[in-house]
Parts: structure tokens; sequence; C-alpha cells
């Protein structure tokens, strides 16, 4: 993770304190508002944690490219399939 990136966790971290505390003044002691409290409080203790002792890095592999055929499917495999989401259930079965 990056300077920048911690930056802006931190930044979002700020955002959602005064948002909570925004909650706190419309909704007092509210349960719920001192569950997100606590979230928040974990939050910060996790971030600093990450910021201080930052995990191994995880490489990312190339993902593998699948190619489908233009050419035309057998359509004898789809005989039978239903028609889910197109409408016309009823309807019999074009070719």
């Amino acid at each position: 993770m990056t300077r920048s990136d911690i930056a802006e966790l931190r930044y979002a971290v700020n955002q959602l304190r005064q948002s909570i505390g925004a909650l706190r003044t419309h909704y007092g002691d509210a349960k719920t508002v001192r569950r997100l409290e606590n979230d928040l409080d974990r939050l910060v203790i996790d971030a600093d944690e990450f910021e201080q002792s930052p995990p191994p890095e995880v490489s990312q592999r190339a993902q593998e490219t699948i190619y489908v055929p233009d050419s035309k499917s057998d359509e004898a495999a789809w005989m039978g399939a239903q028609d889910e989401g197109l409408g016309f259930h009823s309807r019999p079965r074009t070719k």
C-alpha cells in the first residue's frame, strides 16, 4: 500500500468519524450509534497496525484469457432448454 493509499484511508476514516459524530448529535447515545463508534475505533486500530507493519503484498498473476470461437454452435445442445428471462415462455422455440 502506497503512502497515498494510506492517506486516502485516513481521509475516509476521518469522514466516517464526522458522519458518526453527526449521527450522535441527531440520535444521542443510541445503541446503534455506540456500535458504529466501536467499529470506528476498531478500524482506526487496524489502520494504525497496517501502517506500522503492513502484511506482505500478494503478487498478481496474469488472468488466463478464454477464447470463444465465432463458429455456430450445435443447436441440438439447446433443445429443451428454457429461455428464462427472454419472455414468451409458452411460445415454441424458433430456429
